[in-house]
């Protein structure tokens, strides 16, 4: 079945692709998603629908940019992670040259639901624990990666699963403090964009948030944000439990004075 890329922009651009072989077709440059060295596409592989990241024109004969892009693709190649998107391939592409060659991901960036007011309790869900656990295997595999913002969190169309694309560039032995400490910032300045677009206060996970986007010394590993976040779930299960004992308390009280 042929599924349209729900996250693509007005800004999208059709590409002529000369390829004989049939291999490749339908290729379409997508501007948003682009940086200073590099353009994303998306184009059909034997008629599956994929996506590349390959150099700018500009960049593309240049030795040590050639170089930066084999690299991102060994280090990226070594990734698996639910939450993050695989890298599949790394080829030569009619019209594009060499690309690492990624899934497509059918859904909507953060960003843009965000801007079009279209978050869900179910979101916010993914945040505090999908976005949470690909942040944790990207430290525990000591990646280097660019920030992780809403334009490159991506939750799948149908049910919304929280894919995260672009990660990581270099791996290194072991990583820095200050490099940890910029992902849980990032982290707390996504949760609190957020947290401004509902409808509802939630001031238990702002408060995390502030703590977080502040490089509060409370939060100094991923995990500890996962430890104040279950911590925050389980108190609320447990006022919720007393709140029903309280009611089934009364209810069995005045079902007993009505005998």
């Amino acid at each position: 079945m042929d599924q349209s890329k729900a996250y693509t922009s007005k800004e999208e651009k059709k590409i002529p692709i000369n390829d004989p072989s049939g291999k490749w077709s339908d290729l379409t440059l997508m501007p948003e998603w682009a940086d200073k060295y590099y353009d994303v596409y998306t184009v059909r592989k034997h008629g599956k629908w994929v996506m590349l990241k390959a150099l700018k024109k500009e960049y593309a004969d240049k030795h040590e940019f050639v170089e930066m892009l084999n690299q991102e693709f060994d280090t990226r190649y070594n990734l698996a992670h639910p939450n993050i998107v695989m890298v599949n391939d790394f080829e030569d592409v009619p019209g594009v040259g060499k690309a690492i060659i990624t899934d497509d991901v059918y859904g909507y960036s953060l960003r843009r639901l965000i801007d079009e007011k279209r978050l869900t309790p179910k979101i916010v869900h993914r945040l505090q624990t999908q976005l949470l656990d690909a942040m944790e295997y990207i430290q525990e595999n000591h990646v280097i990666h660019h920030p992780i913002t809403p334009d490159t969190i991506i939750f799948t169309e149908y049910n919304e699963n929280l894919k995260l694309i672009d990660v990581g560039y270099a791996q290194k032995s072991a990583l820095s403090e200050r490099r940890a400490g910029e992902d849980i910032r990032s982290y707390g300045q996504i949760l609190g964009e957020v947290l401004d677009h509902l409808p509802t206060s939630m001031p238990r996970l702002r408060k995390i948030a502030n703590k977080c986007a502040d490089g509060d010394s409370a939060f100094s590993t991923v995990a500890d944000i996962q430890l104040a976040i279950e911590r925050r779930n389980s108190a609320q299960i447990y006022y919720l439990l007393i709140a029903f004992i309280l009611i089934m308390v009364i209810l069995l009280f005045w079902l007993t004075l009505g005998k």
